[in-house]
C-alpha cells in the first residue's frame, strides 16, 4: 500500500543531531531503507520537516519505518495510506458502481 511518512523534527532534537552529523544519516537511511517514490525536506511550523511516499509491503514494517525518526531525531510522525491519480480514479468508478 502506498504510504505517506511525515516526519516533524523539533528543532533542538534536530540540531544536536545536525552538530553531531547524525541527522543526514536519519534522513538518508529512510531513503535507503524505503526507497521512496518521493521524498522531500522543507521547514513547516519552525520545525525540519520531511516527506517520503512509499509502497508499504506489510504492517509489521512500521516499527522499521518510524523507530529510527523516534531514536534519531525524537520526531512527530504522521503515517497515512495515500493515493495518486490513477488510484483515485480507479476508486471513483468502483465506488460511483455502488451508487
Amino acid at each position: 500500500m502506498r504510504m505517506m511518512l511525515k516526519v516533524s523534527m523539533p528543532t533542538d532534537a534536530s540540531n544536536v543531531a545536525f552538530k553531531d552529523e547524525s541527522l543526514g544519516k536519519v534522513l538518508m537511511g529512510a531513503i535507503e531503507r524505503l526507497k521512496p517514490e518521493a521524498a522531500y525536506f522543507f521547514p513547516e511550523d519552525g520545525k525540519r520537516t520531511a516527506l517520503y511516499v512509499f509502497d508499504m509491503k506489510d504492517e509489521a514494517q512500521i516499527p522499521v519505518v518510524v523507530e529510527p525518526f523516534f531514536h534519531g531525531v525524537n520526531a512527530d510522525i504522521t503515517l497515512i495510506p495515500v493515493m495518486n491519480a490513477d488510484d483515485v480514479a480507479k476508486g471513483i468508478a468502483e465506488a460511483a458502481k455502488s451508487l
